[in-house]
Parts: structure tokens; sequence; C-alpha cells
């Protein structure tokens, strides 16, 4: 287990040098953020000034190596359109952005988990039908479009949500969050919804397949030889044996929701990091779009290290496996 952690994390590092590099690369053929802070009519000794004072005027690896080790330290530097630290519009963006986020994956899945079980064990009826038939309606339309129809639906036709911002928050430290109020609540409803039926879709189906393939192997045919009621086969041994796909799954879609919720942030200016990325791209923020794509990064990792741990835990055959092995 110690040299599998070990192993993990020593590619996690190469993962991200690799993100951090080609971000920063790739973002160098953006635009000249200069022209966006002194406009076109700037002077030539403006420019190079500025170039100067920002550190623009050095080799591309130069800058890059300060990128590197300024965010090893968790500073990426100056953003060039707000004049303030990445770091802390960073910090000040990630509440909003990890709540959403979190909220939308605990629907998908005390949602989509329930349904795909049903869709499974009552295969062929007319509401399972009916399902799979909507199901495809969420994998199929675009995220913009949803948060689109559920605005005109629910906040301008019923007037029952708000349609755009954050709603009160509650400071706590330097995190902020609106799951403590009431507006909070309320604003976050329509956003996460949207952000969630993807993933609830998604999911409903993957455990569907998933549990009608397991309800068709053989120790599911002892375990009904042995007499077991329907119940515990089911739920006790069927399903569990689901849950390692769909692990890996949600798992990656949790960081698919951090990272992709940018439609969703721009449809509901949600003040979250996904708006702040679209900002610096509109500005070309180079710092701010690097530190984004390498926060990204690290949440994947993250997230990917730990279903691998969680896999231990659900299937006892790795940890036979694994104890074998040693």
């Amino acid at each position: 287990m110690f040299a599998f952690i070990l192993r993990r994390l020593f590619q996690a590092v190469i993962v991200m040098v690799t993100v951090a590099f080609l971000a920063f690369m790739l973002f160098q053929y953006v635009g000249d953020p200069v022209v966006f802070l002194l406009g076109q009519d700037a002077q030539p000794d403006q420019i190079r000034q500025l170039r100067a004072d920002l550190g623009l005027d050095k080799p591309f690896f130069v800058q890059f190596g300060h990128f590197l080790v300024n965010a090893v330290q968790g500073e990426f530097g100056l953003s060039l359109r707000q004049g303030a630290k990445v770091s802390r519009l960073i910090a000040e963006r990630f509440p909003a952005t990890l709540e959403l986020a979190l909220v939308a994956a605990l629907m998908a899945l005390l949602i989509g988990v329930p349904m795909g079980v049903y869709a499974a064990l009552r295969r062929g009826t007319f509401f399972s039908q009916l399902l799979m038939t909507v199901s495809l309606l969420g994998v199929s339309l675009p995220t913009f479009l949803i948060g689109i129809l559920l605005i005109l639906i629910f906040a301008v036709g019923l007037g029952w949500f708000p349609s755009f911002g954050r709603g009160e928050v509650v400071q706590m430290g330097w995190w902020s969050t609106g799951l403590l109020t009431a507006k909070g609540w309320q604003h976050i409803v329509l956003p996460a919804v949207t952000l969630a039926i993807f993933q609830l879709t998604l999911i409903m189906r993957l455990v569907r397949a998933e549990m009608l393939e397991v309800l068709r192997t053989d120790y599911i045919k002892f375990a009904r030889a042995r007499g077991l009621s329907n119940r515990t086969i089911h739920f006790g041994h069927a399903l569990k044996n689901t849950l390692v796909p769909v692990m890996t799954i949600t798992g990656l879609q949790l960081g698919g929701l951090i990272a992709f919720a940018i439609i969703t942030e721009t449809v509901f200016q949600w003040p979250g990091m996904g708006l702040l990325f679209i900002q610096a791209v509109t500005f070309a923020d180079i710092p701010v779009m690097a530190a984004y794509l390498c926060l990204i990064a690290l949440i994947f990792v993250v997230i990917n290290l730990v279903v691998d741990l969680l896999y231990f835990v659900v299937d006892p055959r790795l940890r036979v496996g694994n104890a074998g092995g040693h």
C-alpha cells in the first residue's frame, strides 16, 4: 500500500509539472496582456516599461521557472487585470465553485443511484422505460440550454428561484458559504440542478448497466440457490459490487463538475472560479489562467488517488491480491 501511494505521488508530480508547462506555454499565444492594460494608443516606452515591471521581457523558461517556484509555495503571481494576488482571487472564488460542485454531486448520487437500481430491478416496466428515455435527454442536451430553460421556467415564469448570483453568504474565516442561509439555498438550486442533470443521468445509466451485469453472475445465482432474500441479494451483494465502477466515474465527475462548471457559472453569473477563468481569458490574464488549470489538474490527481484507495475498502479482492503480492 505504501509503495502504491509513493508511486501515485511521483506520477502526480510529473502530471502537475507537465500541465503547468503546457498551460504556461499555450497561454503565451493567447494575446498580449500589455495591450489590454494600456490600450492600442500606448507609447512604445510605456509598453516596454510595463513589460519590464511585469517580468514579461524575460525569456520563457525564466518566467516559467519563477511561476513554478511560486506555485509550489501557493503563490501564482499577480493578476495582470486586477493587480491582486492570484492566490487571493482563487481563494475568494474557490468556496463558491466547490460548494456548487458538491451540491450538484450529492444531487446526482442521491437521485441517480436509486433510479439506476430501480431501472435495473424493474426493467421492462413503463416507468423504467420512461426513466431511460428521459435520461437520454439529460445526456444529450447541452448544459447552457438546460440552464436557460430552467431560468425561463422557474425564475422568469414561476418566479420561484433567483436567476443569478450567490445570494447571502456567511463568512467563516477565509471561507464563505451560502448553505447556512435561506437566500443562499434559493440561489444555488437552479445552477446545481443544471450542473447535476448530466451527471445524474450518466450515473443512473451506469448503475443500471452494472447492476444488470452483476445480477447475471454465478455468485448471485448461488445466493439465490441458498435461499437468500431478494433484498439481501440486490442490496447486500449486487449493489456493493456495482459501486466499484460507479466510484471511478463519480470521482472523475466530481473533478469534472469543478473544472467544467464554467458554462453554468457564466449562465447564472455564479461568482466562482469558472467565471474568473472566463474573465481572465477575455483579458489574457496569463497568471490566473495558468493557476486555474494547475489547480484543476491537482484536484483531478487528488480525486484519482482517493478513488484508488477506496477500491481497497470496497473490493476485498484487491486487498487479498495486495497481501499476496507482498
